[in-house]
């Protein structure tokens, strides 16, 4: 055969196979409907007199009216009894993985309020305690291997106040395996969409890399750390972590020790942290804040709404706590019955102007669908935190005294526009050198679009 008869064939060879696929990017593990979402955390004990999964269902016409998208459910598990706190005991003592908490219902209960959460359009998340267990879990007297034990083979606690959990020791292969294998139990029986994952700090990395693809390859899933120290836990296990250290020097700026300053250098020395397309949650309360150091009215006083605004505006998915669109203003106990007083829902309207700004927005949605915040120079850097977010062609300037003294604050933004404030209606052209008058602890949202 002729060397052109060759080349010929083997042209007509190589243009016959099949083009070759591009490599496929992996698969994202942050799910699309949580690019606009408002978190709120249910506390089932605490939330009606009944405290069942039955009595909270009641409630979702008013959580739907409120805005809120992703319904965060506290521990639904039966709670260990051998070295119990309280006469409840704590909803992170988990006897049974695969178990309901008698007092909140069945599982056939929790089915039904899933599903009516889904037909209402809510998301709903569990928290899983993946860093230990309760002492009366089968897993210790079946799997001992299973627990972190002293020189002497006792089991221990993960640390010396944790007195009614034992440490899970993730050395061992049979336990990681049965941990998500109990989470997958919940995505497949009852249809949840994902964990907030409490101690997720005291859990290695890579069991909750394997354990988000697990629950990926069955539906997506939203995956909140209770971690703000481990970044790289959000590269592919986790959406969103906690501002924990953001959130304590809110409480400190409200008290005095702090000022707006101090939040302004926070953001100026933070270099980010979040993997393509995560986010923060921010926060000015939750069951741990509330129950260990105070309501956000005890921490924060006259500030409560300038902060709780200022979560709505940074970048990160906000959280409401249950009880806060009532103005809760004292502390739930945690391991006995102590009942949210829903009579006055003073605070629930505050609330849905916040949801709809963030919903209407897409400059405050979150992680890549929204828009980054930029710092704006003012003339009291003491005292007014300001800066601007813009996606596409919406943009929004955000302005905080977080001071207890009013302030005619000149904003050098650069540029002009005309801008509409969200609270107010009144509309306003700002450009650099404008000046803002504000009273202690306001704020105020302009909107342009």
């Amino acid at each position: 055969m002729n060397k052109l008869l060759i080349v010929v064939l083997a042209f007509i060879v190589f243009a016959c196979q099949p083009a070759t696929k591009k490599a496929e990017s992996p698969k994202s593990h942050i799910p699309e409907w949580s690019k606009n979402s408002v978190l709120y955390e249910v506390n089932i004990r605490q939330y009606t007199p009944e405290g069942t999964f039955k009595a909270f269902e009641s409630h979702l016409p008013r959580l739907k009216e409120l805005g809120v998208d992703i319904l965060w459910i506290m521990p639904i598990h039966p709670i260990s009894e051998k070295n119990r706190k309280g006469s409840l005991g704590s909803y992170y003592s988990v006897k049974d993985y695969k178990g309901i908490n008698p007092e909140f219902g069945n599982l056939d209960d929790f089915k039904s309020l899933v599903n009516k959460a889904h037909e209402l359009g809510f998301k709903v998340i569990i928290d899983w305690v993946a860093n230990h267990t309760g002492w009366d879990n089968n897993w210790i007297t079946e799997h001992k291997d299973w627990y972190t034990q002293d020189s002497l083979g006792n089991v221990i606690p993960p640390n010396p106040d944790w007195k009614d959990v034992a440490d899970l020791n993730y050395d061992s292969k049979p336990m990681r395996r049965a941990m998500i294998d109990a989470m997958k139990f919940w995505i497949t029986n009852a249809n949840i969409d994902g964990f907030r994952c409490d101690v997720a700090w005291g859990v290695p990395q890579d069991f909750w890399e394997a354990a988000t693809a697990s629950l990926d390859s069955i539906k997506p899933v939203y995956m909140l750390a209770e971690d703000q120290d481990h970044p790289d836990f959000l590269k592919k296990a986790f959406v969103s972590n906690y501002t924990w250290k953001l959130h304590h020097l809110m409480n400190d700026v409200a008290k005095g020790k702090k000022s707006a300053a101090d939040i302004q250098k926070y953001f100026t020395d933070s270099v980010s942290k979040y993997a393509a397309g995560s986010f923060p949650m921010q926060f000015i309360t939750n069951h741990d804040e509330n129950t260990n150091a105070g309501s956000e009215y005890e921490r924060m006083g006259e500030a409560v709404k300038a902060f709780a605004t200022l979560t709505f505006t940074l970048e990160g998915i906000p959280l409401i706590y249950s009880g806060q669109e009532a103005g809760l203003k004292k502390r739930l106990l945690f391991f006995e019955k102590d009942t949210i007083n829903w009579s006055n829902l003073e605070m629930q309207k505050f609330y849905q102007s916040l949801t709809s700004l963030k919903h209407n927005n897409q400059a405050l949605w979150n992680g890549a669908s929204g828009g980054k915040m930029n710092l704006v120079e003012t003339s009291s850097p003491e005292n007014v935190f300001t800066f601007t977010r813009e996606k596409d062609k919406n943009q929004i300037l955000a302005i905080f005294n977080l001071s207890a003294e009013p302030v005619d604050a000149t904003i050098q933004l650069p540029g002009a526009g005309d801008y509409k404030e969200y609270f107010s209606g009144e509309t306003k052209i700002i450009e650099k050198g404008s000046v803002i008058k504000l009273d202690k602890w306001g704020y105020q949202v302009f909107v342009r679009k």
